[in-house]
């Protein structure tokens, strides 16, 4: 296997190749000066940055220097394999690394050009390489897929297989944001729920309490872990991936009996998610944002008027009210001839018609020049209006922001956003949207102010420093105490510290932190191995994949029972995929002159089903127990 990036992710992926399939991984960095790291600048930012140090070193010395482990993102150096260093990905450098005899290779910089540019080499090397690429870029990440796939088939049926056992070439394009921006979003709304979605497939799970003496869990359609002992605890630690406390995930019926005193994530509720709010929703703005309210009342006191001095001029003339109202008109624009023959009470008339019509000279101009205005700044950003409450604050529209300010979006949840930076790659995306955006570093006062934290629901720190994250949630608790917040932190150790420290200061309120590299990694490592990762839900500081697999060819599953299949603390078989008639125990076969039909997922599978060989099954796994359930051909084939 080789691994090649330039952050975190690289790091965080070769780690979880070694430590659970057991792979031999070469690892391919910039050189250490060159490499990705979290700037920080700023007066405010750099006495963060030494708050950070602090606690990193007092978190050291507690654990006597060895709990980094691999739960830390930088981690990942030990183990077999080996670690070069390169500037660029280029072709000598590729082939340095063995990119000629891998089974496998995941390019993971943080440019999209050099990851396609890495891949047309290494495929133009190895055809029949297994690819897998990080691309932000959704649309064009399809085309380069089918272009390198296309390039595999045309090179190996031109005899180049080396062997029956040979991988099959693959290509697989994955982004860090979407994989990990449904755990984060789903993390700031009520309940706490977590979201995988693919292919229109979300799975929902939720957080619950634990219950109280005498009741009984609710455990929705299945119970997919035991949260730690100490989640409870305001000193707490939330869960790491080693710790002895943490989290029981895809416990058994016994365990969960048995448990007390500790909340469960239960799968709640699965749909589809239905489409995304229209790019074209707000192009033309209704009548009340087109006007002020001023102007409004202004034009509805005129158009009373001017019915009023119509309705007069019937009483007073004795007219048609149609003659009347003309009549009316053309004195308010003082058009008409002047009533010198008239009576007195239609000179009067006219005259207040004409002062009326003086009046509605500026109140016209005024509603061209806010209907103008308005049109010009519907591509703008917007402001957050005033009573507005209940709302998630978004800080950061990078690719991680972007990606969750959509997803926000699409489930209607109102939201605010804040960046510093006026070219950011998602303020195109907030002004299609039409989010409300504060310009301006988070850091400085009056900010946060502006995006009405103080009546907030939750606040997202989304930033790609640490620092900034953490001293944002500090600010926002002193506002407002109670307030959601959900950090994205890089570092594990510092996340550990700041979720204690937080949890112990506020109690009452919901603290989370979140690494987008620890939510990725497991779904470009599964890519590595062939196979299909639909997504992960993050169980404090762990993680649970799903996956779709093949029953043939896994013991474990092929000819048994659902209830069999099941073992606690690997794998639990959730829904079954077939393509007509609903799922039962009798194995029918499909006829030949059958019509093909699309498939679809049965949720409530009994315990009794039989597995076969030809079903598609949806599961929920550990990593250890993913491995462990798919086996290793891959690294049996090429040991690159």
């Amino acid at each position: 296997m080789v691994v090649c990036g330039d952050d975190g992710l690289a790091h965080r992926l070769a780690a979880e190749l070694r430590g659970v399939y057991r792979e031999q991984v070469t690892l391919v960095v910039p050189p250490s000066g060159r490499r990705v790291r979290q700037p920080v600048v700023g007066r405010a930012r750099a006495a963060s940055a030494a708050l950070l140090d602090m606690v990193n070193a007092a978190v050291n010395r507690s654990g006597n220097g060895d709990q980094g482990g691999p739960g830390r993102e930088g981690a990942g150096r030990e183990g077999a394999g080996r670690e070069l260093e390169a500037t660029e990905p280029t072709e000598d450098v590729l082939a340095d690394a063995g990119v000629e005899r891998a089974g496998a290779l995941a390019l993971v910089y943080d440019d999209d050009e050099t990851n396609i540019r890495a891949a047309l080499t290494a495929r133009r090397l190895n055809p029949r390489l297994r690819l897998v690429l990080r691309l932000y870029n959704r649309r064009l990440g399809q085309h380069i897929e089918d272009l390198l796939d296309q390039s595999a088939a045309l090179a190996t049926g031109a005899g180049g297989a080396t062997g029956p056992d040979a991988a099959e070439p693959s290509t697989t394009v994955l982004s860090d944001a979407d994989t990990a921006a449904p755990a984060l979003a789903a993390t700031a709304l009520v309940g706490t729920s977590k979201i995988v979605e693919t292919d229109g497939l979300l799975l929902r799970a939720v957080e619950r309490n634990p219950p109280l003496p005498g009741q009984v869990a609710d455990p929705g359609l299945c119970t997919l872990a035991l949260l730690s002992a100490t989640s409870n605890d305001p000193a707490g630690a939330d869960g790491s991936e080693d710790s002895g406390e943490g989290p029981q995930l895809l416990p058994d019926a016994a365990a969960v009996q048995a448990a007390t005193g500790r909340g469960t994530v239960a799968l709640e509720h699965v749909s589809y998610s239905g489409p995304s709010l229209p790019a074209g929703r707000a192009s033309v703005p209704p009548f009340a944002e087109l006007f002020s309210r001023r102007l409004r009342w202004s034009l509805a006191g005129l158009a009373a008027c001017v019915v009023a001095l119509a309705v007069a001029l019937i009483l007073v003339t004795d007219d048609h009210p149609l003659h009347a109202t003309y009549v009316t008109l053309l004195d308010l624009f003082s058009i008409n001839e002047p009533a010198h023959n008239a009576d007195l009470g239609r000179q009067i008339l006219q005259l207040l018609s004409g002062f009326v019509g003086l009046l509605l000279l500026p109140v016209l101009l005024a509603a061209v020049l806010e209907a103008l205005g308005t049109f010009r700044t519907a591509t703008a950003l917007r402001k957050p209006p005033r009573g507005l409450g209940g709302h998630v604050v978004l800080l950061g529209l990078g690719k991680i922001g972007t990606r969750v300010l959509t997803r926000l979006r699409e489930m209607d949840i109102p939201v605010v956003c804040v960046e510093a930076d006026p070219e950011a790659r998602g303020m195109a995306t907030a002004r299609r949207l039409r989010v409300p955006v504060v310009l301006g570093d988070v850091t400085q006062e009056g900010v946060l102010e502006a995006a009405k934290i103080q009546r907030a629901h939750s606040l997202l720190a989304l930033t790609s420093v640490d620092t900034t994250n953490l001293e944002a949630v500090l600010y926002g608790r002193s506002v407002r105490s109670g307030l959601r917040v959900v950090l994205r932190l890089y570092d594990d150790d510092f996340a550990t510290a700041a979720y204690r420290t937080l949890r112990a200061a506020h109690p009452g309120a919901l603290t989370r932190s979140r690494s987008v590299t620890h939510l990725a990694a497991p779904s470009f490592a599964g890519a590595m191995m062939g196979r299909q990762i639909l997504g992960a839900i993050p169980v404090e500081r762990r993680v649970l994949l799903f996956a779709a697999v093949e029953v043939a060819g896994h013991p474990q599953l092929e000819g048994r029972t659902v209830g069999e299949a099941f073992r606690a603390g690997a794998w639990r078989v959730l829904a079954l995929e077939v393509t007509d008639g609903s799922a039962s125990g009798e194995g029918e076969a499909e006829g030949e002159g059958a019509a093909p039909r699309e498939s679809r997922l049965v949720w409530d599978l009994p315990d009794t089903y039989v597995l076969r060989g030809a079903d598609r099954v949806v599961l929920a796994a550990t990593r250890r127990g993913l491995a462990e359930l798919l086996g290793r051909r891959t690294r049996e084939r090429s040991p690159g």
